[in-house]
Order: C-alpha cells, then structure tokens, then sequence
C-alpha cells in the first residue's frame, strides 16, 4: 500500500515559511555624536544532524503516522524536528526498500527547495543551512544544492558588508550631526535678533493670504451665482420647450399605474412628477421620476406604468412631464 498517495492532496498547499528577521541595532545619544557599535558578521547555526535524534529513535509505524499527519498539517519541511521530510527520511532509513517512502521524498524535494530559496533570500541563514541539510541527505546530487550552498557564503558576505556600511553611515550621520549642532550655535545669536523681523514678514504674507482668499471666495461666489443663473434660464427654456411641443402628442394607450400594496392596505395618496420622452414611433424611450410625494413609495409603479404608454407617432423626439396621482378608492 503506497503511504504518500492516501495523502495526495497535501501537495496542493504552498509551503508554509517561518520568516526569523536580521536586524541590527544601533545606540544614539540625541546630544552628542553616537559611536557606531563594530559590525557582527552573519553566521549560520553550527551543522546539526539533517534529521533529530528524537525522530530517529521512533519506530515505523510511529514515524508513518506522523509524517502522514504533518502531511495533513502542511508541515512539509518545518518546523525542525516535526515535519514530515524528517519522518520520511528516517523511515527511509529503516526500510530503504519502500518505495512509497522514496515517492514520498521525491515529493517533499521542491517544497523544501522553495523553502530554502526564500529562507537564503530573507537572510535566515540558520533555517537555510537546515533546509540545505535535508535535501542534501534526501538527494546529495541534487543540481540545486552547489547553488545553495554558493549563495548562502555570497549572501552572508553582503549582510556583513552591509551591516559595515550602515555603521560608516551612522558614523558619518553623527560627526555631520556635530557639525550642525556647532553651527546651529553659531547662528543662534544672529535668529535672535532676527526673529523680530520675520515675525512681521509673517505677519505681513498672512494679511495678503487672507485678502487673497476673501478675493477668490468672493469670485467663487460671482461664478456660482452665474452659474445659477445659467441653470434657472436653460430650464427655463427647456419647460418652454417642452410646454410648446407637449400638446402635440396625442395618446394612443396611457395604462394606469398599479397601485402599491402596501401603499393600497394604509391608505396612502400622492403624486409623482415623470419627464418621459417620446421617440417618434410614438413608444416613450426614456422615463424619470422629477418629484414624488411621498418619495419612494409611488416611483417605481408610476415609472413602469409610463414605459407601457404609446403614443401617435411624432415628426421629432418629444420630452414632456406627467403627473400620476395615486388615490386610494373612496379616498
């Protein structure tokens, strides 16, 4: 019975990393220069056994168990000493001939190639070094493993020269500090003397601001007022239109709107206000509710009822206004 294939569907999960920051840090006095602290070199965990000795002391039907349950879990490679690359790998151990177990690696192998790559580009160099562990003990030829092993050197080279330039930056940030910090006494006579002035140059940019701003304010307010103006003619002219062409429709079937249930159960009336247009077929082509009282209780009814009505075919588009009052019997 193949192990690996019951649990198929673990292969499906992306890897789950474990991200351990780099940092470094650095003392600073607010008032005199800071003195940089000497670089510490990156380095890797000493090298330690691929797999635990506690999970290679389990016996196999222990470590089958676990590794299909990590498998379940997605703990593929991580974390050290309870995921199931190490179970299977001691169980290939103990039964070199199953061929589930091989299957089972050569599965694993990718899952924990990824892990390493983006563990090596984090700059966790000791959880990389573990990974780099376990493929090198599941396949020592993997084509992988010289370029692995290349850039965790290459990788902790560049941390440590990093690290060596950001202390020179800190040093070079505090000896400018210094600098400004005499300069700053140096000049803080002459601010003194000075500040008197540019409190009245303050002053005097503050007084125009404002009289700019009551300017633009006052124009904004001339365009709004324009503007109005504009609007309340243009619909002025747009009722005259529409007042000039409406009496020349002359309906051919105006149902009337259904009346609203709950509206009909309470009792409620009111009126909605359509402006619909007639297209020259004589069908309306647009409708939409101007006014309602009350709102949102009409609208809906008032506008599908106006969408249903036909009118005599016309020479040119015709936009006009409707009202449909709403009336509950005997009201």
């Amino acid at each position: 019975m193949s192990h690996v294939k019951t649990h198929g569907p673990a292969r499906l999960f992306a890897p789950m990393i474990l991200l351990v920051a780099l940092s470094a840090c650095s003392g600073k006095d607010e008032t005199a220069p800071a003195t940089p602290a000497a670089p510490v070199a990156p380095t890797a965990a000493p090298a330690a056994p691929a797999v635990s000795a506690k999970v290679q002391s389990m016996g196999t039907e222990e470590l089958r168990e676990l590794a299909s349950k990590a498998l379940r879990e997605n703990r593929m490679y991580a974390p050290a000493g309870d995921n199931a690359i190490e179970y299977y790998l001691a169980l290939r151990d103990k039964t070199p001939d199953d061929a589930s177990v091989k299957s089972a690696l050569t599965d694993l192998l990718p899952y924990t190639l990824i892990a390493a790559e983006q563990n090596l580009g984090r700059e966790d160099f000791a959880e990389t070094q573990r990974l780099v562990a376990l493929i090198e003990k599941v396949d020592p030829t993997a084509p992988a493993l010289p370029r692995l092993k290349q850039g965790i050197s290459g990788s902790m080279q560049t941390a440590l020269k990093r690290t060596q330039e950001e202390t020179d930056k800190v040093k070079k940030d505090a000896e400018t500090r210094a600098k400004q910090l005499v300069e700053q006494q140096r000049l803080a006579q002459q601010q003194t003397t000075e500040a008197e002035a540019a409190r009245q140059i303050a002053a005097q940019q503050e007084a125009a601001r404002r009289d700019t701003q009551d300017a633009e304010r006052q124009a904004t307010a001339r365009r709004e007022a324009e503007q109005r103006q504009q609007q309340a003619a243009a619909q002025q002219a747009a009722a005259t239109r529409q007042a000039a062409v409406a009496p020349s429709l002359r309906p051919v079937s105006t149902p009337a709107p259904r009346y609203p249930a709950d509206a009909l159960r309470s009792g409620t009336s009111g009126e909605v206000l359509v402006e619909l247009t007639v297209g020259t077929d004589g069908s309306v082509t647009a409708a939409r509710v101007l006014r309602a009282t009350p709102a949102r209780v009409f609208d809906r009814e008032a506008l599908n009822a106006v969408k249903r009505w036909k009118f005599e075919p016309v020479g040119a588009p015709v936009t006009t206004r409707r009202t449909l009052a709403f009336a509950p019997e005997g009201g």
